[in-house]
């Protein structure tokens, strides 16, 4: 299978996994913080997007992020500062958790252009050298490799905040 391929089957799966968590869950769930400084599964999600929207468009590509070239902040209904990570304990506490199906939205119009970069990759370019900010220097292939990772992560947080409020939930 060439790298492109399977890249792409691993970020539909990530889709399918996140979708499966967030089914059937109201928008008091999703804000829903299980105590002061900790995330919601909305700031969570939030992150994850503008993560991929950073790292794909900003750090990849050297280009405007979704978020800014498509104006998603007015769409979504958050400030064009938020960068959904890094944030203080007042900030993830004060945070506003936009519509999920905007979020989604978002989301998707970020892994759609995720797609696109892959696609239009030639094999050779996986092994081409990036600087990551406080990681130091990787490979095209590793840093699909963390983003893919990261999602995963995310994704399993968001699982088990979902388990704490509805416990097996069957």
């Amino acid at each position: 299978m060439e790298i492109q391929r399977y890249i792409g089957t691993e970020l539909s799966s990530s889709k399918m996994a996140l979708g499966r968590v967030l089914q059937g869950l109201s928008q008091e769930e999703i804000a829903w913080r299980p105590a002061s400084g900790c995330n919601a599964i909305g700031l969570i999600l939030f992150h994850m997007a503008r993560t991929e929207d950073a790292l794909i468009q900003g750090l990849l590509q050297k280009a405007a992020s979704v978020w800014d070239a498509e104006k998603w902040y007015e769409r979504v209904g958050l400030s064009k500062e938020e960068a959904g990570s890094h944030y203080t304990v007042e900030q993830v506490n004060g945070f506003k958790v936009p519509e999920l199906a905007k979020i989604l939205a978002y989301y998707d119009a970020v892994r759609a252009r995720t797609k696109e970069k892959l696609r239009s990759m030639a094999v050779e370019a996986f092994d081409e050298k990036i600087t990551f900010p406080n990681v130091g220097e990787m490979t095209i292939g590793a840093f699909f490799a963390f983003m893919i990772a990261h999602t995963a992560e995310h994704i399993g947080e968001i699982s088990y905040l979902r388990g704490m409020q509805r416990g097996m939930d069957k």
